[in-house]
């Protein structure tokens, strides 16, 4: 029994054990507390009582004239809008095309060249060598 703990593997063991029981842990919690709905708004206590003299808020839309509205929420279904993403995304997506075929022939230029200047070489002088 005394062996047993003077060998580094048994200690080994028993740290790797504890790293794993602390990811677990912490797994646990990051789950529990992914599992927990977010308060979007916090709770604000109301004031118990009004002032009696509390002067009336004006008007904001007066004050700023006419509120002006954005784009509606949803799915933008305008055709020139879909066009000139398109064309951004196919235009994005051809130069991504271009940089991965330069690195291709670039790796096959090196690939081919080693080939040709080390191994073949090395290959002829080796049965050059060899005897029969």
């Amino acid at each position: 029994m005394r062996n047993l703990f003077r060998s580094p593997l048994t200690w080994m063991i028993l740290a790797e054990v504890v790293v794993v029981a602390a990811l677990v842990a912490v797994a646990w919690s990051v789950v529990g507390s992914a599992a927990r709905p977010a308060v979007a708004i916090p709770e604000v206590a109301a004031p118990d009582s009004a002032p009696a003299d509390s002067e009336v808020m004006p008007d904001i839309s007066s004050i700023t004239g006419q509120a002006s509205h954005g784009p509606l929420p949803g799915l933008n279904l305008s055709p020139s809008f879909w066009r000139a993403r398109l064309a951004e995304l196919n235009g994005d997506e051809a130069w991504m095309a271009q940089v991965e075929w330069r690195i291709v022939r670039g790796a096959m230029g090196a690939a081919r060249d080693y080939v040709e200047k080390v191994v073949l070489p090395a290959i002829r002088r080796a049965e050059g060598a060899a005897p029969g």
